[in-house]
């Protein structure tokens, strides 16, 4: 389905293959609401192609009340009424694959909506009914039951656990949800959410979907009991294996081996890729042993800082714990729940991981700084080892937007941190394609209202039209580095060697006769002798030295 380069290999394309995120409320808005839809997408798809990608993968598009942007699910196995129907769904797949594009959606394990018809019948009903067993209620501790039955906290702030009024009028049992009271859990240890799921994900391969996002991917196992997380920290501080009662849990595995046997039932294989934040890569590479998930979300390094040994030690580690269960690495910089990596690398590196807004508005900025890192970072990324995602806007280079007007705030961590978290909107905001004004295309040209967020007035310097034909842009950049690793058989999958680099670069060899230098420091370092220069994130200096925060690819 996909022609050339590192991702034709027929069923294991996704070892290697570089999948583009598409945030469907912000990447384009086809019918003038200023919500992006599938019209909208389907009117990028060749874009998306001429950039050189090999997939996509959409975000959320199920019905939904919208509590956490789509992650509340009402009905998966039907599209919300914003972005589209059914066959607008069946059209775009169908167009994307004749572009030599596979899809993949979100599916989203953990919870459901509260409005999902299974909720509602769980309240309607008894304790201890069928209903509310494919969910976590469970009695209150204390008199009368009054206080939650553990001491677990929402991902988002407050209490992880709601009460509810039972059908005569009186205090009733609690319902768990790690995230916004909206979205309730499920209980996998159920045999109904375990075959509701399975029937959702038929329904879409049939479709033509050719594989699925997991959402939480390490939060589905609870632990027998449900007892209190205590004094466990989380994320996990030192080399140890934590043992929190409902994340990263042993159990988990079980499940995405009964969904890798279901994706290799079909003569096209199907491919799932785990968000699992889990901190060590010992633990994220058990998700994709041979017999359960292909591949995985890289996450320390998304959050590595831009310092030569703290990068270095997560590329090896990371590729050390893949190779030892034969599984590639999966490489990313940022996505709709992470601060933009121009925003990140534009602060002082090493002070604190940057993964919330919250932890760097009070450092220091210098956004030339950033891009030029991030310019660097995406060559480094896209020259390792193994696949990669790159989130819609990071080929325009767009940052945080750090100043959203308090009024606009739709993240649900604003509310329930009590307005102390800004939340994740800042890299959610629409996508510029041209013009040099907002909606700045993402909106037909008469459409009457504005984008669901708003767009910085000085995003008309990083349109797509802006920064099209423009050898200097960090869009050509992309264009370059992703039509240069589809031509070159040294990349996607495969191993590195390690160069000798001088102090603050990083230098590895890819076989055959492929090179990569990347200098984190703030002196320029010198090239390899005899090289040749094939792509640069800037020029070389006068002397023949690469620049600071620069990434040189090259042949040796």
């Amino acid at each position: 389905m996909t022609g050339g380069g590192p991702a034709e290999n027929g069923a294991l394309w996704w070892r290697s293959a570089v999948i583009y995120q598409v945030y469907i409320r912000s990447f384009a808005d086809g019918d003038g609401d200023g919500i992006g839809d599938i019209p909208g997408l389907r009117s990028r798809l060749p874009y998306l192609a001429g950039l050189g990608i090999d997939a996509l993968w959409i975000n959320p598009w199920y019905p939904s009340p919208m509590k956490d942007a789509g992650y509340d699910v009402s009905d998966f196995r039907a599209i919300e009424p914003l972005f589209g129907t059914l066959a607008d769904a069946g059209a775009m797949i169908a167009e994307a694959h004749d572009l030599g594009l596979r899809v993949l959606l979100d599916i989203v394990p953990n919870h459901v909506s509260d409005k999902h018809r299974w909720f509602q019948e769980a309240l309607a009903a008894s304790p201890g009914s069928p209903e509310r067993a494919r969910f976590i209620f469970r009695d209150g501790r204390g008199p009368g039951g009054s206080t939650p039955p553990n001491d677990w906290t929402s991902n988002f702030g407050g209490l992880a656990w709601t009460r509810v009024t039972e059908a005569d009028g009186h205090p009733g049992q609690w319902y768990l949800h790690l995230f916004t009271p909206e979205q309730p859990d499920v209980d996998w240890t159920n045999p109904e959410v375990q075959e509701e799921f399975n029937e959702t994900m038929r329904f879409w391969f049939a479709l033509g979907v050719d594989g699925f996002r997991i959402d939480v991917a390490h939060g589905l196992a609870k632990a027998d009991g449900l007892p209190d997380v205590g004094s466990i920290v989380w994320p996990p501080v030192g080399p140890e294996v934590v043992d929190h009662p409902h994340w990263d849990r042993d159990e988990v595995h079980e499940i995405y081996r009964s969904w890798r046997s279901l994706a290799d039932t079909y003569e096209d294989p199907r491919v799932f890729v785990a968000e699992a934040w889990v901190h060590h890569p010992e633990r994220l590479a058990q998700y994709v042993r041979a017999d359960e998930l292909h591949t995985a979300f890289n996450f320390d390094f998304l959050l590595a800082p831009w310092e030569a040994e703290p990068m270095r030690e997560s590329i090896i580690a990371s590729i050390a714990a893949h190779e030892a269960v034969g599984a590639p690495a999966t490489w990313v910089l940022s996505n709709h729940d992470t601060v933009r990596e121009v925003s990140r690398y534009a602060r002082p590196q090493g002070v604190r991981p940057m993964r919330k807004l919250t932890d760097l508005v009070d450092l220091p900025a210098d956004f030339a700084v950033g891009r030029r890192r991030a310019r660097a970072a995406a060559l480094l990324m896209l020259a390792l080892p193994g696949g990669a995602y790159v989130y819609q806007g990071e080929e325009l280079g767009l940052a945080e937007v750090e100043d959203l007007p308090e009024e606009v705030l739709q993240d649900p961590g604003w509310e329930q941190s009590g307005r102390t978290e800004r939340g994740r909107d800042g890299c959610r905001v629409p996508i510029p394609w041209s013009g040099e004004e907002p909606p700045f295309g993402f909106s037909p040209h008469n459409a009457s209202t504005p984008p669901w967020l708003p767009q910085p007035a000085a995003w008309g310097e990083l349109t797509v039209d802006a920064q099209t034909g423009d050898e200097r842009s960090m869009l050509e950049l992309y264009r370059r580095a992703l039509h240069l690793r589809r031509a070159q058989p040294a990349l996607g999958d495969g191993t590195l060697r390690w160069l000798e680099a001088p102090a603050g670069a990083l230098a590895f060899a890819r076989e055959p006769g492929f090179a990569c230098i990347v200098n984190l420091s703030g002196d320029p370092v010198a090239v390899p002798d005899g090289a040749e220069l094939l792509i640069a994130s800037g020029p070389l200096t006068d002397d023949g030295r690469v620049p600071r925060d620069t990434s040189v690819w090259l042949t040796t």
